[in-house]
């Protein structure tokens, strides 16, 4: 998701009104007062670092019929499939090795502490968000790039999480103490109410970027997150309510890589298996669980609407004079639940009719929980193909500013003075192969939905016929959303 970074759009000629352009601006404005009128006035305040007008020049139609069609087809092949040879393909693994946890603690610590320099940077340190490192790594290094190594590598953030350590130190200071077990009618529901504020911050704050309003958010979202697992207990907090915790986990089950508990002195022992392999086996998503996935991938999906001329126009805001984020707040809170609500109406209308269409005895609450894991590979494709260009050139700003993160004219990395390339994700030479990256990511996320969806619907419906049937409606949806997400990237788009 956002801030600083861009919608990536390279298929367009770009009239540019945010970029180094506007961060330069946001150099003359050094006092803390005029940051607070920016944050509260009509205008935009902190502009994302590459936010961009776009007007296409590519033929994209030709890749959102490709797309769809490629969707289709795979639901084709996997529906004539024996069902031995799919359970086969899943169940492949190529182990590799055991290693435990002890080191666990200490590198958790260590991302407290530079989550702790972070926020005394983000206080203290410029106040450009191109050269203050706290809102670059939050927005770009955490939210584009560990979802990225995530969907790779696993659960990488069972060990990067700032606040394990820091909870083994207090238990190790004052010992055991009695929890509180939050009641099981509590779900996921405080997880989905805390991404969705997030989404908000994010998507429709006026000044996300800021970097004093960003350290003083993620400071007491720490806080009140810590003090939550101290009352709570860290495994049943992280796993309800930290919801960073609850989305890196299930984008995780994405993984090439597969952590299987051996010993209990042994740690884990990790194995090689085919992307998305860990989800066919994956136990259903509560009512909450599945609410939280779906609003994964609706405030993506929103994100990239609510810059488009189409959403614009629908509310009479010319795109090419944008108001600012201030003026539009609740015409985005609307967009953002609404975007939400209408994505999980029409899974829930999907699974119902693919129910009855394979005669299923299975309540809606397990198909739906089944069925939803079949998002994960579209949340983390559009996740992946939104914020590229982002990563790509905002990546490039992370780095320089870590040498230095509280403006004092350190160079700790030597990357301080490194120039910025930012013509990797602008500019009519790279137009081509990232248009075609994001596009082809978009339908091989898709194709693997297929896929997945077709093996959870193996354990619903033994019986062939009645799998392909009940997966016809959902495979309907996830092509209407191929063609969705390739017109978000292709169709043009406001600063």
């Amino acid at each position: 998701m956002v801030s600083p970074r861009q919608k990536g759009n390279p298929d367009s000629v770009s009239s540019r009104q945010g970029g180094a352009k506007d961060h330069c601006e946001g150099r003359s404005f050094p006092t803390k007062a005029f940051i607070y009128a920016l944050t509260f006035s009509p205008t935009s305040a902190f502009a994302h670092a590459s936010d961009r007008g776009h007007v296409l020049l590519l033929p994209t139609g030709y890749y959102v019929a490709g797309g769809a069609l490629a969707v289709a087809a795979s639901f084709l092949v996997l529906a004539l499939l024996p069902p031995d040879a799919l359970d086969r393909f899943w169940r492949r693994r190529l182990p590799l090795f055991a290693f435990g946890d002890g080191a666990r603690a200490i590198v958790s610590l260590l991302s407290f502490a530079g989550f702790a320099i972070l926020v005394a940077a983000g206080l203290f340190g410029s106040r450009d968000p191109l050269s203050n490192p706290l809102p670059l790594t939050i927005w770009t290094l955490l939210w584009v790039g560990l979802v990225l190594l995530q969907g790779l590598f696993g659960n990488l953030w069972s060990w990067l999480n700032p606040w394990y350590g820091p909870w083994r130190v207090v238990l190790r200071l004052f010992g055991k103490r009695q929890t509180w077990r939050p009641p099981p009618w509590l779900g996921s529901w405080p997880a989905f109410v805390l991404f969705f504020a997030f989404a908000w911050f994010e998507l429709i704050d006026p000044a996300p970027d800021d970097p004093a309003r960003l350290a003083s958010v993620a400071g007491l979202y720490w806080l009140l997150s810590f003090a939550a697992m101290l009352v709570f207990g860290y495994r049943d907090w992280s796993r309800r309510g930290e919801f960073l915790t609850v989305f890196f986990a299930m984008v995780a089950r994405f993984a090439l890589l597969e952590r299987n508990e051996v010993e209990r002195n042994e740690g884990g022992r990790l194995s090689l298996c085919w992307p998305g392999a860990k989800l066919g086996n994956a136990a259903p998503l509560s009512l909450s669980g599945s609410a939280f996935l779906l609003l994964a991938l609706s405030s993506v999906s929103f994100d990239g609407l609510s810059k488009t001329f189409f959403w614009l126009g629908l509310f009479g805001i010319n795109p090419l004079e944008f108001p600012g984020r201030t003026a539009v707040i609740g015409i985005g809170t609307f967009g953002l639940g609404l975007t939400f609500v209408l994505l999980a109406a029409a899974f829930v209308l999907a699974v119902v009719l693919g129910q009855r269409l394979a005669g299923s005895p299975h309540s809606l609450g397990r198909a739906a929980g089944l069925l939803v894991w079949s998002i994960v590979p579209i949340a983390l494709a559009y996740h992946v193909a939104h914020y590229l260009a982002a990563l790509l050139v905002d990546g490039q700003y992370a780095v320089a500013a870590l040498s230095d993160p509280l403006a004092l004219g350190w160079n700790l990395f030597g990357t301080a003075g490194m120039q910025i390339e930012a013509g990797v994700a602008a500019g009519a030479g790279s137009a081509w192969w990232l248009w075609n990256i994001q596009a082809g990511v978009i339908i091989a996320g898709h194709m693997l939905a297929v896929l997945v969806a077709h093996g959870l619907a193996w354990r619903l419906h033994p019986v062939p016929g009645r799998a392909a049937l009940s997966q016809f409606p959902l495979t309907v949806l996830m092509i209407a959303y191929t063609v969705f997400g390739l017109w978000l990237l292709a169709t043009p788009a406001a600063g």
